[in-house]
């Protein structure tokens, strides 16, 4: 017998004040012109423990070895060679803003053959290259796996992602970006989340500190700044201030779902109008008993199984109709619905019941 069972709770919620603070505005936005680059490069990882590539899986390992065996030094034409402690990687990197010639980044290793484990192997030098084709940083050294597995004849464990790992400060910059920051005279400042409202008190809070107008708003996602009219020697020094400056942000009032593993996110801006709410117990049986029909005395038939299942809704009495008054904020109801023991997949069903109603005023985004 199968039983589903659903439960969910009633609660009378009152509102209270909902308090704002104040945030950066180097938290709020990205300065124009000031941005990370991605950098991508193709390596061989070499001293495994026999958790490498095949050579015959993935021929692509064996090229890579062979050039670099070439590069060293090694003349390797017309050899056969199939070593199980090499594995073909990709290698990634962020290159940060004004990063310059000499210093060190942090790298990912990936493997893209079939080798199980790259812990304990090193990378050999990997150029790294941008969008542009340039190579702008070079990569090596011992990876730090993320994970580790073992196996046996006939078992196997894995803990984590044993294929791939990272390198900290494992590449060094070749090659800077030709960015001259020092010779801009305007610098616009992009919104990570565009608002009005925040865009438009980014600008009263920049000129109320400069104490003369140095900030436009263009739209709801940029603000400008002159930076002739800060009077200050530099671009690093206007942004070096503005970034410090504190503003009270505006959003729009979001509830964020997660089927899967029953989370629930929600603002604090999240509002819900007047509406009724009536709930009950809900249960539902679902029971399997097939019946044996046995063949007549002396005749050459078989015994037959015969399904039968026995279905049916049980519906307690629920305990009425309660009412949520307006101005309820979302996170008063939910906690109301903890208190009551309602589990999070529930509490997911009565959140879009209340939107689908029109009576919760926010984005409802379901993931």
């Amino acid at each position: 017998m199968r039983f589903f069972s659903i439960f969910i709770g009633l609660i009378l919620i009152f509102a209270t004040p909902v308090v704002s603070s104040s945030i950066r505005i180097k938290d709020l936005v990205e300065f124009d012109g000031v941005r990370e680059n991605d950098l991508v490069g193709y390596g061989l990882v070499v001293g495994l423990n026999g958790t490498g590539d095949g050579i015959r899986n993935a021929p692509f390992t064996e090229e890579i070895m062979s050039n670099i065996l070439e590069r060293l030094g090694v003349n390797i034409t017309g050899e056969q060679f199939s070593p199980k402690n090499v594995s073909a990687v990709i290698v990634t990197a962020t290159l940060p803003p004004f990063a310059r010639t000499g210093s060190k980044i942090d790298v990912t290793v990936s493997a893209i053959g079939d080798t199980t484990s790259l812990l304990g192997g090193t990378l050999v030098m990997t150029p790294l290259t941008a969008a542009d084709g340039e190579i702008y940083a070079v990569a090596q050294g011992a990876i730090i796996a993320g994970g580790a597995s073992a196996e046996g004849d006939g078992a196997s464990v894995v803990r984590g992602v044993p294929t791939a790992g990272g390198i900290p400060a494992g590449a060094r910059i070749e090659r800077e970006i030709a960015f001259d920051f020092g010779s801009l005279t305007e610098i616009r400042l992009a919104l990570r989340s565009p608002d009005f409202t925040t865009a438009s008190r980014i600008e009263s809070a920049i000129n109320r500190s400069f104490g003369r107008r140095v900030a436009l708003m263009l739209d709801s996602g940029t603000v400008e700044v002159d930076i002739e009219s800060t009077r200050l020697p530099s671009p690093a020094h206007a942004l070096g201030k503005i970034e410090n400056i504190l503003v009270d942000p505006q959003t729009r009032a979001r509830v964020v779902v997660d089927q899967r593993s029953g989370t629930i996110v929600m603002g604090e801006d999240v509002r819900i109008s007047s509406v009724a709410v009536a709930q009950g117990n809900l249960t539902l049986k679902v029971q399997e008993a097939p019946l044996v029909v046995q063949p007549n005395p002396f005749s050459s038939g078989e015994a037959v199984v015969v399904p039968r299942t026995l279905a049916g809704i049980d519906a307690e009495p629920g305990t009425g109709l309660a009412e949520v008054r307006e101005g309820t904020s979302l996170s008063e109801v939910v906690a109301g619905l903890n208190a009551l023991g309602v589990a999070p997949r529930d509490m997911i069903d009565i959140l879009k019941s209340i939107k689908a109603a029109g009576a919760l005023h926010a984005d409802f985004i379901v993931h």
